[in-house]
């Protein structure tokens, strides 16, 4: 389950959820008034319904799905008294929102907008015959919207974080993120301002799609774009990291803006004239469960140990960048990687090893110890900056 502590629950109910979204006081004034446009329009943005299937997961209306969506973001804006109120007025769909900055209705004007290009984008791939039957367009919701620390850029949103969850950030993926993140000091509840994610493909498939994905990036140059632009800096001005993760988003940074971003590689890239963005380059949060399987070295555990440990340290290494440079704005970026890598591959390695071992290996704290204290692994502490061993079968593309 996703750390969230204090904020709304994925599952809230109905009643629960129209409670918070309907029931503003009469003394309570709109801080931000929003048109979200037409119903057509909100009900293909918001996805609605978004787990239908004769029968709905959850029976919510179109502006209880919105109103969900909504406060999830002022919650992970740290704004836990503002209420959400959407209602719908001759065939358009309003937001008022109490208790949260004047503006603060712009980015998520900016994140809609460009959901109108991510739309244009998935219809002319079903046009050209390249949509499956079992995708749904997804955008980004539900994320900080205001009080961002950092944006991560990856490849596509699990069906299940819609159809299920109703959660951008409930998956496998962000769970296992932001665990990393709190392994760097970043508080539980804190880490949804750390996650706001832009997926190249905003696509929610099954999470074994990534391959059938490829050749659909260029349907949603404009979405991507302007989206990066958009994120790329808060509404005061301030630039944000990037972490680019997995090797479609990092072959994307390249094709896009020009650099190469290898793991742990840092980059530069303009969205915008003027703006210049730290980027680093990671492995895709779940692509150590591929690199650590005993499968893809027939069988051998000990290099599949070593395999997953290398990774591991290369993980918490992002991540502590990551913290760092959300944390403290205008950080040298190079000096905070450096600073970072010499922290989980050297100082701390022995961390390292353990949380490998609690965290993949499902193994007790007390266990992990004692594999971590073994001269076998101990050697293999001692690689954690060489080149990772080459799997018998390559992983998958994620």
């Amino acid at each position: 389950m996703f750390k969230l502590a204090g904020l709304i629950p994925a599952t809230l109910a109905p009643t629960a959820l129209a409670l918070a979204a309907l029931t503003l006081s009469a003394a309570v004034h709109a801080d931000v008034d929003l048109k979200l446009g037409s119903t057509e329009r909100v009900t293909r943005l918001f996805a609605y319904p978004n787990n239908c299937n004769v029968i709905c997961f959850r029976n919510w209306t179109l502006e209880q799905t919105v109103a969900h969506y909504l406060t999830q973001s002022v919650q992970r804006d740290g704004y836990a008294a503002a209420k959400v109120l959407v209602k719908t007025d001759n065939g358009q769909l309003y937001a008022e929102i109490s208790g949260v900055p004047k503006g603060y209705d712009k980015p998520l004007s900016a994140l809609l907008d460009a959901g109108d290009l991510a739309y244009t984008g998935a219809s002319k791939l079903n046009a050209d015959g390249k949509w499956a039957y079992s995708w749904y367009l997804f955008l980004p919701l539900g994320m900080a919207l205001e009080n961002r620390k950092s944006v991560e850029l990856l490849h596509f949103p699990p069906d299940y974080s819609l159809t299920q969850a109703q959660d951008y950030l409930r998956s496998n993926t962000t769970d296992r993120w932001a665990a990393l993140l709190t392994d760097n000091g970043i508080p539980a509840d804190q880490t949804p301002a750390f996650q706001t994610i832009i997926d190249i493909a905003p696509i929610a498939a099954p999470s074994s799609a990534g391959k059938d994905l490829e050749g659909v990036y260029d349907y949603f140059k404009d979405y991507q774009t302007t989206l990066v632009k958009q994120f790329s800096q808060t509404n005061a001005g301030t630039t944000l990291p990037m972490v680019a993760f997995g090797a479609p988003v990092r072959n994307w940074i390249k094709q896009q803006y020009g650099p190469t971003v290898n793991v742990l590689g840092l980059a530069t890239i303009s969205p915008s004239e003027g703006v210049k963005v730290p980027v680093l380059g990671s492995n895709h949060p779940s692509y150590i469960w591929y690199a650590a399987d005993p499968a893809s070295y027939d069988g051998d555990e000990a290099k599949a140990d070593a395999a997953g440990l290398k990774v591991m340290g290369q993980d918490l290494s992002a991540a502590c960048w990551q913290a760092g440079m959300g944390g403290k704005p205008g950080s040298n970026a190079q000096t905070t990687l450096n600073n970072c890598m010499q922290t989980w591959q050297v100082t701390q390695k022995v961390k390292t090893c353990e949380l490998f071992y609690t965290s993949i290996r499902d193994l007790s704290a007390d266990q992990a110890a004692a594999k971590c204290a073994t001269p076998p692994i101990k050697a293999q502490l001692q690689q954690l900056k060489s080149a990772l061993p080459a799997a018998a079968i390559p992983a998958p593309h994620l």
